[in-house]
């Protein structure tokens, strides 16, 4: 089947477009024949190597971690799905490779695909709607009446965190730049930081949550808007002993998670309020749950372009210069 794979990790270098042999199937995964496939910063980070010791691929390897498509065949205990059924998914960490024809995902991790979304829309889901549920419902257990602030929400997971934390009933601000007011407040954000203009530590404060997706500095400036108790979300870094615990890494590298993270939660715990770190995890019943919001018209996908199979780098490339709106795509089939 064609593929895009990387051969070698590496700062920028383009994806080979290849023949892979079709994935096998297990007796508790779906094969999915992929319509659409969504490009995320995580494609880009895993061909630069930056995962490489907490994810440690066999190379060469398909890249691709969003899928839309149809179900061709299931595996012998499969019972939720038979083929032809339209399906979304982000699979396990260590089953990716959404960039090719086909790919097999244990049932456990796919859901039907929102019956009001095209492939294209549908694609552009399921990592950062997973990430933005895991966030703020399971981690951050936000409520009605709470105060969050999302970063960065014209991006992919920002564009669907505003409406998920609005879903829910909370007060959100958002950062984003001049051109891209106007999409975050018809997301629903309540209060709105044009980060070229004013500093956001300095005219928001008392928040319950902060969602951060940017570099150490906002990190750092982020503790200075949560008041005692709050919960500092990173889904950009640094690491924590937690997460490497979850990750079922050694005592060793849970030390260096330790020493990562050992600023920001000395700077937390100083402050009175909690950091962690999350890298989502596949989750079809989460996912499901996501779809109907979606079908219910609280959560729409944001689009920003869709590229043809073949321009796969391109659409890695456009991802990486950080002026998407919401989701890029490409369309497989």
């Amino acid at each position: 089947m064609k593929s895009f794979l990387v051969d070698r990790y590496g700062k920028r270098g383009a994806l080979r477009l290849g023949e892979s042999p079709e994935p096998a199937l297990r007796a508790n995964d779906v094969m999915v024949e992929v319509h659409a496939a969504g490009v995320n910063m995580l494609d880009s980070k895993i061909r630069d190597g930056e995962f490489k010791l907490i994810l440690p691929y066999r190379l060469p390897l398909v890249l691709g971690n969003d899928v839309a498509g149809v179900v061709v065949r299931v595996g012998a205990n499969v019972r939720q799905f038979k083929p032809g059924d339209e399906v979304y998914a982000r699979p396990a960490q260590d089953r990716i490779g959404t960039f090719a024809e086909y790919i097999a995902i244990n049932e456990a991790d796919v859901a039907m695909k929102p019956a009001n979304l095209n492939m294209e829309e549908a694609a552009s889901i399921p990592l950062v709607a997973l990430t933005a549920w895991q966030a703020l419902v399971e981690r951050a257990n936000l409520r009605k009446g709470q105060k969050v602030l999302i970063h960065a929400g014209s991006g992919g997971v920002g564009t669907i965190a505003i409406q998920l934390a609005k879903h829910l009933g909370a007060y959100v601000a958002t950062t984003t730049s001049t051109a891209n007011i106007a999409l975050a407040k018809s997301l629903g954000a309540d209060f709105v930081v044009d980060y070229k203009k004013d500093d956001f530590e300095k005219v928001l404060q008392g928040y319950d949550v902060v969602l951060n997706s940017l570099g150490k500095d906002t990190l750092e400036k982020s503790l200075r808007v949560l008041k005692p108790g709050g919960k500092l979300i990173s889904i950009s870094g640094p690491p924590d002993p937690d997460f490497a615990k979850q990750n079922g890494s050694g005592w060793l590298f849970q030390q260096v998670m330790r020493l990562l993270s050992f600023g920001i939660r000395k700077k937390s715990k100083r402050q009175g309020v909690s950091y962690s770190f999350l890298f989502m995890t596949a989750n079809g019943g989460q996912l499901a749950k996501i779809t109907s919001l979606i079908e219910a018209g609280h959560i729409r996908p944001v689009v920003d372009r869709v590229f043809p199979f073949e321009r796969t780098n391109e659409a890695l490339d456009y991802v990486e210069t950080g002026r998407a709106k919401g989701k890029v795509v490409v369309a497989v089939k």
